[in-house]
């Protein structure tokens, strides 16, 4: 079992529900509000460590039932593991900042239109996913040597190259998941050396050989933030207006092995 502490913004919220109808669980809300404001609700085990004393390992089993407040949310929501590579605070109580680190995950995932995050051209990258990322480890001061480069992706034909340049160090597998979110489904993510696997009601909808490297820490959350990178070129990122509140529920929670 692990300890998962809660990240909240402002205008979001973390409240346990335990009743006869649904079981015990979490609810985690955020409000409805314009762009510009960073609206998320997390449940983490990594806050206060560094990677490097991140829990999870494979061979492991992460097991959870969930379900959401719409199929198309502005923004992110999902449940897996990851490595958090950016860590930026944006204003969000309980949080912690550490250098940057490419992307390593295996997480059921869910992204609106407005995000592309996919390395690969053929390779669904928004959606609701079952997905994983492996990076090798390259050391943070690497990777800020090439901050100022970032100016240089306004360009579509700099930004393409980059994109390329990346996709052979980033590597990602993904496919889409079609079960309808706002109903409750047990999802189980099943994370080997070789190989991982996504399971929706015990029924197989993606395997995948390319595994996570590294430790890696356990994230439930939702947000309003977007991300995109196309195949086109240019970057985009920011925070999407909320018309209404979003929110995600989990129950059922299981995660064993690994440690």
């Amino acid at each position: 079992m692990t300890n998962l502490k809660p990240k909240t913004s402002k205008n979001a919220q973390i409240a346990e529900f335990d009743d006869f109808s649904q079981g015990c669980g979490w609810h985690l809300e955020i409000q409805s509000g314009e762009r510009g404001f960073y609206r998320l609700a997390q449940l983490d085990d990594y806050t206060d460590l560094p990677r490097r004393d991140f829990t999870w390992v494979p061979p492991l089993i992460l097991c959870l039932s969930a379900r959401t407040s719409a199929i198309n949310l502005p923004g992110t929501w999902g449940f897996g593991l990851w490595n958090d590579p950016f860590s930026l605070s944006l204003g969000v109580s309980g949080g912690v900042r550490r250098l940057p680190a490419l992307p390593n995950a295996a997480w059921f995932f869910h992204a609106s239109p407005e995000n592309y995050l996919s390395f690969q051209k053929d390779k669904p990258a928004r959606g609701f996913l079952a997905q994983t990322f492996h990076s090798p480890s390259i050391p943070t001061a690497f990777l800020i040597l090439g901050t100022p480069l970032i100016p240089f992706l306004a360009w579509s034909s700099a930004a393409r190259l980059l994109r390329s340049f990346l996709g052979k160090i980033i590597k990602d597998d993904s496919a889409l998941i079609t079960s309808d979110a706002t109903e409750w489904h047990t999802y189980t993510l099943q994370v080997e050396t070789s190989f991982v696997l996504f399971k929706v009601d015990e029924n197989l909808v993606f395997q995948t050989n390319l595994t996570p490297a590294g430790r890696l820490g356990l994230v439930i959350w939702i947000d309003n933030q977007y991300a995109s990178f196309p195949p086109s070129g240019g970057l985009a990122y920011g925070t999407m207006e909320n018309t209404e509140p979003a929110w995600i529920e989990v129950k059922d929670f299981e995660i064993f092995g690994g440690e």
